[in-house]
């Protein structure tokens, strides 16, 4: 059995399977209803709306349907697209066994219960036929695939066909008077639409499921009597054929294989078996441990099987469909139904070769597994699973290549895998000894080598070379000089595929590709979630595969994408031009025409093949959002822009690219703030003043362009600015661009004309304007503010600007490929001085803007005239909401040393702390980058942790120690610089470390110490304290190894007991005045799992109290325990006092707690939760608590959630990898 899929669920009942997508239905006990997509392996939806088990269910042939019977006596239509239950059907006064659609007509076959079997229209939704005959409980009917019969299975020991003929035609609506006539007299007095044709009796308990046979007029039943049997009919008669006997106990379901001439028949004595419908022979049996099995279900189309049994359902395959094949220059062997064949690519002619034998087992399992062939003597070996692993070895003469009537016997010997190592050797892996025997043509042993590893698999590896596979890794083994060449780590492997130099290998396991070198030099892992079928290398060094689903390529980086969709599984045997040779499960050779343009445009970028990229850009159809992204990603925005026509991407894109001219055309053609505003900004980090001012012009932005004017050193132009705001009556502006200027005079007048007369007194007397201040002083008269004595005054003045000259000066550079490839075209040599004056990229214009051309054809040309202050304004005001700048305000020209070929500023590489998150799902980790919302989630997500409170200091500190801070230039910002676990100065620059973080699995070690000695020492909070910040430090810590795993899982259970023992005893000190929970509390400490030594004062303490208080059996209880733990001479003498004073007296009051029945403590409420009472946990600490703390905080760590869904601890990359 090949278990594709497995669920943990209720007991399942139903099964169906989708006849086209990758869906199973799973009705449960419980009720409930699952969707499952069995090859991701996810739960899509979930439908409960049944009171009771629901014990049929059934998939729509071609609608979006399934219909469900439950034991509430209902029938429910569900369309799985919009989530809800159509209608229910009701007529059954019983549980509903099975449910069914009818392939072509709109029925459901019903059984019940009630001993009736129903049959309803469910486009009119009523029932047209009720079945009755049967004595007992109906456990299943269904119809037949292709005739108008319906089979029924009952616990009245019969299996009934029934003849459903009649109500076909009257579904078909009569057109003759005289069938109409006919039709009505039978409503009349009675319908015969269904008729009982057969009867079938020969089992002596009742039967629990029939099925017919596909094709063959066959049916297969079992029943109560742990017996399958198989029945024939014909048109007049039904007869036994044979009984199938091995069950142990009930048989619960029994059906035809679909595809092969076997039967299938689960049980209750948990096994599942297989047996030959031909010659009634069992062949396999598959067993549980604690499950009993209650129903099968066959894929409509497919060779897949599912089982349901007490604690889910698994779905999965009898027989591997993977043809054996093997692929040599031009030729493609491969084994189909029992013949090796021969495939020529390039002629595309199909031959058989020679005949295979069958195996002489009966088991599953047994054909072709492997082939190997060596073209220069025209050896073929083929390996099977047959006889425990055997090979059988062809050699097949050149001139008989082709005809189909040779035959030859072929060399047989057992192993588990064999390969061609060389012309005329060939090695057989013997799993017993680990040895590879290296045998010659005749099958003679001419060398035996001991394996490096333990090997269960052998591949070849060029000349001489195997590749031997373990379950954790791979190595290449030298079998002439006993050596190995390269390692490798990586999960179980199942083929692999050499490039055709032999230089490159993809190992492909069931859910990931490992491409390394011809030594096992690791070069990039790919992972997927549905299953990997194949490979084949291209002559570019790109890796195409499949999955189930899709045809993917892998380029040499890692960086993979889809090619294709397929509908069914292909297996890959070679790959030319655009032509992917394959072989189906039916081993059919198929081509498959792909587009490989968007992965050799990848590749050309990859490898920086600038002039193929150019090429491809303006010949193909190269175009879509992924295409743009992946350019963006990979640093080369400027080449994605011209593949952009949307100006809000072209924007941003040109931004990132630090191509300002593009920005400023696609800004003008946007015309929002926000896009201004942004380019304001980018121009700013470029030095581009003149572009900045446009910018802030074009959006207003009066405040920023002072401020710009000012740091450039611009007075004249501030000067305008200050005017602007006079006349837009804008005072905090006029006071700032003053200030700017240093216009002191300007400053008293402004204060003065708002009002604030002291301001201005004190303003005009401090900056040394006597006149002012004199007449200033007039106006105020007592109201003179006093300017303080003795003090020094220090006055406004603007600083120096940095720079005056405008724009920033930019360095020459060499043009990139990328802007004189596309940007231009038709440019000779001398030229390269020249501005560009057009775009000739392609048939469309890049608009690339000329700043100069825009001032001069006046786009920013101020809309007022500023004239003088004048008091006959007239009467409507100024209408300043439609102002801009004065005419004279200087026009942004690009300067002179921004043309394209001057050098543009590069694009800033990734944060570290991006590239630590990145693929990181450790919480540590994400709190040391700075993204503590994204570590918070992933501890919520892992452990169950909401209160982030206790561990907001323990985040800051992470974050600040693992960075530290080099100071630069004085007007230079601080440099931050990430310090990296295991970091030396060999380590490449470009290859980053995870980071170095302050809390380590060592310091947990020491104050694990410090909490015994406090413990001991009785400091109860004290060691209360340190055991707590030991759990709330854990789930930030990240450890390197499995081992250490397994130690930090260990240390949380060790500081959980002791919080929750250490919180029982305080607990017990706060309890003064009730002496009986004082003793319950003593005897619950007890048991929590502690050190020796603590365990004895506890048990010391507890046998005190509980004597004090009179409870002599628990007191001599503790002493007993006491004495077995080692004590002391001074406890071994006390215990034995206390245990000869109670003597046998009984206790003088009833406590809540029996040492004879195992519980656990409540870490909430203090009481014990014995076995078998309901309980929920903590997820991280794994704390118990009753049902009622669920939902709140756990007392114990402190931070998670009681009950919460958590998927678990996840403390180190070897739990990811």
């Amino acid at each position: 059995m090949l278990t594709k899929f497995e669920t943990k669920s209720n007991r399942v009942k139903g099964l169906s399977f989708h006849s086209k997508r990758p869906w199973i239905l799973a009705s449960l006990h419980s009720g409930v209803i699952q969707l499952w997509d069995y090859r991701m392996g996810t739960l899509i939806d979930r439908f409960d709306e049944h009171d009771g088990p629901v014990r049929g269910v059934h998939f729509h042939k071609s609608q979006p349907l399934f219909v469900s019977g439950g034991d509430d006596y209902k029938i429910k239509v569900w369309n799985y697209k919009t989530h809800r239950c159509l209608f229910t059907l009701l007529g059954h006064l019983d549980y509903i066994r099975t449910v069914q659609f009818h392939d072509e007509y709109p029925w459901i076959v019903s059984a019940s219960d009630d001993q009736t079997i129903r049959i309803w229209n469910w486009q009119s939704r009523t029932c047209i036929s009720v079945l009755t005959g049967h004595n007992h409980y109906v456990m299943c009917a269904s119809f037949h695939p292709k005739e108008d019969l319906v089979v029924s299975a009952s616990l009245d020991q019969t299996v009934r066909v029934w003849d459903i003929g009649a109500l076909r035609k009257k579904t078909v609506s009569p057109t003759d008077d005289i069938l109409r006539l006919s039709q009505m007299n039978t409503d009349l007095f009675g319908g015969v639409d269904a008729v009982v044709k057969y009867v079938l009796e020969g089992h002596d308990r009742g039967v629990n499921w029939a099925s017919f046979h596909p094709n063959l007029p066959l049916i297969v039943s079992g029943a109560d009597d742990r017996q399958v049997k198989l029945w024939r009919m014909n048109d007049t008669k039904a007869w036994e054929v044979d009984t199938l006997r091995g069950h142990m106990n009930n048989v619960s379901c029994v059906m035809f294989h679909a595809k092969q001439d076997i039967i299938v028949s689960n049980s209750e004595d948990k096994s599942i078996r297989i047996w030959d419908a031909t010659k009634r022979t069992a062949v396999q049996t598959f067993r549980r441990e604690h499950d009993r099995f209650w129903i099968l279900s066959a894929h409509p189309e497919m060779n897949l099987l599912a089982a349901g049994h007490d604690s889910g359902m698994i779905v999965f395959k009898l027989e591997r469909e993977r043809p054996a094949f093997s692929v040599s220059g031009d030729f493609l062997y491969y084994v189909k139904d029992r013949f090796l064949r021969l495939y020529e690519f390039s002629s595309q002619r199909d031959n058989q070769v020679v005949p295979i034998r069958r195996p002489g087992s009966v088991s599953l399992n047994q054909g072709p597994r492997t082939l190997s062939f060596s073209p220069t003597e025209n050896a073929i070996l083929i390996c099977s699973d047959s006889d425990g692993g055997s090979y059988e070895l062809f050699i097949v003469p050149k001139d008989n290549v082709g005809r189909g009537d040779f035959t030859q016997d072929a060399k047989r010997g057992t192993g588990n895998s064999a390969v061609f190592v060389a012309r005329n050797r060939f090695a057989v892996l013997d799993k017993a000894s680990n040895q590879a025997l290296v045998k010659n043509l005749r099958n003679e042993i001419v060398k035996r080598s001991t394996l490096p590893i333990t090997t269960d698999a052998i591949f070849y590896a060029g000349t001489g070379n195997l590749l031997c596979r373990a379950e954790d890794r791979v190595v290449i083994f030298d079998l002439q000089q006993r050596l190995i060449l390269g390692e490798l780590q990586v999960p179980a492997v199942k083929y692999i595929v050499w490039s055709s130099d032999m230089e490159t290998v993809a190992l492909l396991s069931k859910h990931a590709i490992l491409i390394a070198d011809k030594k096992l030099v690791h070069r990039c892992t790919l992972h997927e979630t549905i299953r990997v079928k194949s490979g084949a290398w291209d002559e570019n060094g790109v890796f195409i595969y499949t999955t189930l689903n899709h045809i993917k390529y892998c380029l040499p980086n890692g960086d993979n994408g889809i090619i294709k969709t397929i509908d069914i599984p292909i297996y890959l045997t070679k790959l030319t031009n655009n032509n992917l040779f394959c072989l189906d499960r039916d081993g059919k050779n198929r081509i498959i025409t792909i587009d490989a343009t968007e992965y050799i445009f990848k590749l050309a970028l990859l490898r920086k093949r600038y002039d193929h990229v150019m090429n491809m850009i303006r010949n193909s159809q190269l175009c879509g959002q992924a295409v743009i992204s992946y350019l963006q990603q990979k640093g080369f925005p400027e080449v994605a822009l011209h593949f952009v026509k949307d100006e809000r991407t072209r924007f941003n894109l040109a931004l990132e690219s630090g191509n300002i001219q593009i920005a400023v055309a696609s800004a003008k053609e946007i015309d929002e703030k926000d896009h201004w505003y942004r380019l304001g900004i980018e121009a700013l980090r470029q030095g581009n003043t003149s572009i900045v001012e446009y910018a802030y012009q074009r959006t207003k932005n009066f405040e920023r362009l002072s401020f710009l004017y000012l740091v450039t050193g611009n007075q004249e132009k501030l000067s305008k600015m200050l005017r602007i705001a006079e006349i837009k009556n804008d005072v905090m502006g006029q006071f700032h661009n003053a200030m700017y200027l240093g216009d002191i005079q300007e400053r008293v007048k402004i204060l003065e004309n708002a009002g604030h007369l002291p301001l201005a007194y004190i303003t005009a007397s401090t900056h040394g304007l006597t006149e002012t201040a004199e007449r200033l002083a007039a106006e105020l008269g007592d109201n003179l503010p006093v300017i303080p004595e003795g003090k020094t005054h220090s006055l406004l003045l603007p600083p120096a600007p940095l720079l005056c000259s405008g724009d920033w000066p930019l360095l020459r550079v060499m043009r990139g490929i990328f802007e004189g490839g596309l940007d231009v075209s038709g440019r000779t040599g001398h030229e390269d001085e020249e501005e560009v004056s057009a775009a000739d990229w392609g048939d469309e214009d890049l608009d690339i803007v000329n700043i100069e051309r825009i001032i001069q054809n006046g786009e920013i040309d101020a809309e007022i005239d500023v004239v003088e202050a004048n008091d006959e304004n007239d009467e409507g005001g100024w209408e300043l909401e439609d102002l801009e700048l004065p005419a004279d305000v200087d026009t942004p020209v690009a300067a002179s040393n921004t043309r394209a070929s001057v050098f543009v500023a590069p694009t800033a590489g990734m944060p570290v702390s991006q590239i630590w998150t990145q693929k990181s799902s450790l919480a540590g980790e994400h709190a040391a980058a700075g993204n503590f919302d994204t570590a918070m989630r992933l501890l919520n997500r892992q452990l169950g942790i909401s209160n982030f409170a206790p561990l907001k200091q323990m985040f800051i500190d992470l974050y600040t120690g693992s960075q530290t801070h080099l100071p630069a230039f004085v007007t230079a910002p601080v440099i931050t610089i990430a310090v990296e676990k295991g970091w030396n100065e060999s380590a490449s620059p470009n290859v980053r470390s995870p980071p170095a973080l302050v809390f380590k699995f060592s310091q947990m070690d020491e104050k694990l110490k410090a909490a015994y000695r406090a413990t001991t020492e009785g400091k109860f909070p004290e060691a209360l304290r340190l055991f707590i910040n030991i759990l709330h430090t854990i789930p930030l810590v990240v450890v390197d190894s499995r081992r250490e795993v397994d130690e930090v899982k260990e240390l949380i259970e060790i500081a959980k007991e002791y919080v929750l023992g250490l919180k029982i005893e305080v607990k017990r000190k706060e309890t003064k005045d009730d002496l009986i929970r004082q003793q319950e509390l003593a005897a619950y400490f007890t048991n929590c799992k502690l050190q020796k030594i603590h365990m004895r004062l506890v048990l010391t303490s507890a046998m005190t109290i509980c004597f004090k208080g009179g409870n002599y059996a628990t007191a001599a209880n503790f002493a007993r325990m006491l004495l077995e733990s080692s004590p002391n001479d001074a406890q071994t003498k006390k215990a034995r006092q206390v245990l000869h004073a109670c003597g046998d007296k009984k206790d003088s009051h009833e406590l809540n707690y029996d040492y004879r029945n195992p519980f656990v403590v409540c870490g909430a409420s203090f009481v014990p939760i014995y076995r078998g009472q309901k309980d929920v946990s903590c997820p991280y600490c794994g704390a118990r608590f009753v049902p009622a703390f669920q939902g709140q905080f756990c007392n114990v760590c402190e931070i998670a959630v009681v009950g919460a869904d958590a998927s678990g601890l996840l403390c180190s990359p070897t739990q990811i990898r």
